[in-house]
């Protein structure tokens, strides 16, 4: 599919399902993992982003929503990355790309991706957006190599453009630490 139709369509078919299909139940999560983690999104790198980022337990990954406002307008990228920490105004305290299975740096929905790697967000003129994206394979579980727990979401000034190593996406302007 074409990249630039994928990144218009793809939000719009996550958010309201395709083909009047019933959504699926949230599956109960285990003793040590959380049903649904709220993480608010704060600016860096000098920028004005705020939002949310809501961490849900789905049948066969993770549910992540993302909302933003005072973004640059346009397609921004999103990445799990390994360190929970936010500490630095570039944000470059979170380390690198989330990527336990050591793949390729590559675009959702493809296979060949970091498991961090959540894709573009469109955001409006009036600098708001919002997108949702079920990354399989991942989980909130405590001590799980592929949970999200305690590491951190970040948002790029530009979008992915699927260049190697991890797509050219500028500077860290937004950041939230994923805890229970």
């Amino acid at each position: 599919m074409n990249s630039k139709l994928y990144q218009m369509v793809f939000p719009i078919s996550l958010l309201f399902g395709c083909g009047g299909a019933t959504p699926e139940p949230t599956p109960a999560a285990g003793p040590n993992e959380p049903r649904s983690l709220d993480v608010p999104l704060l600016a860096r790198s000098g920028s004005h982003l705020s939002g949310k980022a809501t961490f849900a337990k789905a049948a066969d990954g993770v549910r992540v929503t993302v909302q933003v406002t005072g973004a640059p307008p346009g397609f921004l990228v999103m990445y799990i990355y390994e360190n929970g920490d936010c500490s630095a105004p570039d944000a470059k305290s979170a380390g690198e790309h989330f990527n336990p299975a050591k793949k390729e740096h590559g675009l959702p929905p493809g296979e060949e991706r970091h498991l961090g790697d959540l894709g573009n967000i469109e955001v409006k003129a009036d600098g708001t957006g919002s997108t949702e994206i079920v990354v399989r394979g991942a989980s909130l579980q405590a001590g799980d190599p592929s949970s999200f727990l305690g590491r951190a979401i970040i948002v790029h000034e530009k979008q992915d453009d699927g260049g190697q190593p991890s797509g050219n996406a500028g500077e860290r302007i937004g950041c939230g630490v994923i805890t229970q």
